[in-house]
C-alpha cells in the first residue's frame, strides 16, 4: 500500500477520535463536571495518538511537513462535517461548503509541482 494511502487511513481514523474526544462530551456530559469530560477526552485522545503519530511518520516519508498538515486538516474537516450533522445533530449550512473549497484551493497549492 502506497504511504499516502497508510498516511491518509491512519489520519482518517485518528480524526473520528480526535473529533469524539474533542466534541463528543458536549453531547453525553454536558451535566457532569467539566474535569470528568477531560479525564474522558484524555483517554479517547489517547487512541488519536496512537494513529496519529504513526500516520505522520510514514508520511514523512513522501510528503512535505506542509502536505502533511493540509492532509490533515481536509481531513479533519471531511470528518468534523458528518459529525456535527449526524451525532450532534447539528444543521448542514453552506458554510461547510466554502471552507471546503477554501481548503481545495490549499491543497492545490500545498500539492502542486
Amino acid at each position: 500500500m502506497p504511504n499516502w494511502l497508510t498516511t491518509t487511513l491512519l489520519l482518517i481514523a485518528s480524526n473520528v477520535f480526535m473529533t469524539f474526544a474533542w466534541y463528543g462530551h458536549l453531547k453525553n456530559l454536558h451535566n457532569k463536571p467539566w474535569i470528568v469530560a477531560a479525564l474522558l477526552s484524555w483517554g479517547i485522545a489517547l487512541f488519536e495518538y496512537l494513529l496519529q503519530v504513526p500516520a505522520n511518520r510514514i508520511g514523512a516519508q513522501s510528503l512535505s511537513l506542509g502536505q502533511l498538515k493540509i492532509l490533515q486538516e481536509v481531513i479533519t474537516l471531511s470528518v468534523f462535517v458528518p459529525f456535527s450533522i449526524f451525532y450532534m445533530q447539528q444543521p448542514f449550512k453552506l458554510d461547510y461548503v466554502w471552507a471546503g473549497l477554501c481548503m481545495l484551493g490549499a491543497v492545490y497549492f500545498m500539492f502542486r509541482a
